[in-house]
């Protein structure tokens, strides 16, 4: 059974409209109106982890995804 889980992210306007069209690419439901902040419904946990992704890789400093992508590969070293 699936959940409808509504979802408002408040980024800067440039940033909003680069997470909405990568969202409808990933045919996730969303809406983008100006001057609104982004409303993002998510039915399932998939969809919920692909928000996040989103969002960090677009809102997350650099260094923060160099830090993360270099554990990444940490962990699968040592596995």
């Amino acid at each position: 059974m699936n959940s409808t889980n509504l979802q408002q992210v408040k980024v800067n306007r440039a940033e909003k409209w680069q997470i909405y069209y990568r969202l409808q690419e990933l045919e996730i439901p969303c809406q983008c109106l100006s001057n609104q902040p982004l409303e993002i419904t998510t039915t399932t946990p998939t969809a919920a982890i692909q928000l996040w992704s989103v969002v960090k890789q677009l809102t997350a400093p650099r260094i923060e995804l160099i830090n993360w992508l270099e554990r990444c590969w940490q962990i699968n070293i040592e596995e």
